[in-house]
């Protein structure tokens, strides 16, 4: 027996319903082998990868309508991985990649759950390199940048696995460090349009959330209709 519980959630994005295992609450802790700390995962931090986050929801709203033909996919930092599930529903290519140590098992029971096959998965570090996962043309991305050094990490992930004209997409709940990743993703040749977006159910305007999407050439278009390209934040 685990010695950690979980819950079952139901979420809905589009026309399909998913369902999916999550950790009961923000208290559970297990490393009994110490995998987790020696990835660098505190007790604190743990339990994170295990909730479904406002963040993925609306992630995985936006790549229901994605291109996926020819395109080659990752996901960062997957967590429950429901952005990835909904493209596997799609047929898409898609890769899932995270660095913690029970993720790979909640995204197999997950798509399980959901008569999917199971995804493929990459136990991505953030910080070494991983010339053998190759090169992507989307790269995806839910609350990505909560820690201060999350936005140059990322740049970096971009820059050694994202194909000449990779498109980058991430949904951010509002944090100040987006403005450090933008600038990092110009250096390398992105242009941001950033889209705000309601993370929570009934959430009213103005929206603290906001889709980015970078994208090295070709026309900036937001999913649905055009947008605004705004100022970034510090």
């Amino acid at each position: 027996m685990p010695s950690y519980e979980t819950r079952k959630v139901e979420v809905r994005v589009g026309d399909h319903k998913f369902r999916l295992k999550a950790l009961l609450d923000h208290q559970q802790y297990s490393d009994p082998d110490g995998r987790a700390e020696r990835a660098g995962i505190s007790s604190a931090t743990w339990p994170l990868f295990g909730q479904l986050w406002p963040a993925s929801r609306a992630l995985a709203e936006a790549v229901q309508v994605v291109e996926i033909e020819g395109r080659r996919i990752l996901e960062i930092g997957c967590g429950l991985g429901l952005p990835s599930l909904v493209l596997q529903q799609r047929g898409a290519d898609i890769t899932a990649s995270d660095h913690h140590p029970m993720v790979e098992h909640f995204l197999d029971y997950n798509a399980a759950l959901n008569k999917l096959e199971p995804l493929n998965y990459f136990d991505l570090s953030w910080e070494e390199p991983a010339p053998e996962l190759g090169h992507f043309d989307l790269i995806i991305g839910s609350d990505v940048l909560y820690e201060r050094n999350h936005a140059e990490l990322v740049a970096q992930l971009i820059k050694r696995h994202a194909h000449p004209r990779a498109e980058v997409m991430i949904t951010c709940p509002g944090r100040g460090y987006r403005g450090r990743l933008s600038r990092a993703l110009q250096a390398q040749g992105f242009r941001l349009t950033e889209k705000p977006r309601p993370f929570e159910e009934g959430e009213t305007p103005p929206f603290r959330g906001r889709l980015l999407r970078f994208k090295r050439t070709g026309t900036m278009q937001a999913i649905g209709r055009p947008c605004q390209t705004l100022p970034t934040s510090a």
